[in-house]
């Protein structure tokens, strides 16, 4: 029973490492050659692999996408935000995208495939739906938590939701702003809008 259990988990444990070094090396990939410019056949080709059996992996070159902005926000989470809870998350924020700056290719990734995935019949519509659902959720129980610590104002449900969707706003536009003008001080930018909005959340006249 053992002996069979054994040989039975060796491929798969082959093949899960495969495909997270295809993850991995994706990552790479786009992040330096960009949506546009991060073949399949070029990270095939650093795997060691053929175009064939990487899309065996995951399907399609969609797939592929969504498994490397899992994995890139896993890796800013773990990074930045897994140590802080309440308005201090908020305060992370401006270092998150300062993080992203070093990733230019996988900020122009995401950036390219939320946009087409607003269309339900994209590959990667429910992913993106998913992530930003998941990411409302989260900025929204920090604030909460900022509430039921009296660090902020009394706010509603309601109110909670706006002032979530409202940060994500910033943050998608600043990065877009730094896609188009490099200039752009994302650091700078986002830190000066979460003060403002930190400041006004303390304050019972918003």
């Amino acid at each position: 029973m053992s002996s069979s259990t054994g040989t039975a988990r060796g491929p798969y444990r082959t093949g899960t490492r495969r495909r997270e070094q295809i993850v991995a090396t994706a990552v790479t990939v786009f992040g330096e050659y960009g949506f546009a410019g991060g073949s399949i056949r070029t990270i095939a080709d650093r795997v060691g692999v053929s175009h064939a059996t990487l899309l065996q992996h995951f399907g399609s070159k969609e797939g592929l996408l969504t498994a490397v902005l899992q994995e890139w926000d896993r890796r800013t989470v773990e990074a930045s935000l897994t140590d802080v809870t309440g308005l201090d998350y908020f305060r992370r924020l401006p270092q998150v995208m300062t993080v992203h700056l070093s990733n230019r290719g996988l900020l122009e990734l995401f950036t390219t495939i939320a946009a087409e995935a607003s269309n339900p019949a994209h590959p990667a519509h429910a992913f993106i739906q998913r992530r930003y659902t998941d990411n409302l959720a989260t900025l929204a129980t920090h604030l909460q938590q900022a509430v039921d610590a009296g660090d902020v104002a009394p706010l509603t449900p309601a109110e909670i939701e706006i002032e979530v969707r409202l940060v994500t706003a910033v943050l998608d536009g600043i990065g877009l702003q730094w896609l188009l003008e490099p200039s752009t001080d994302v650091t700078a930018s986002v830190e000066t809008y979460i003060n403002r909005t930190i400041a006004a959340w303390s304050s019972s006249h918003r």
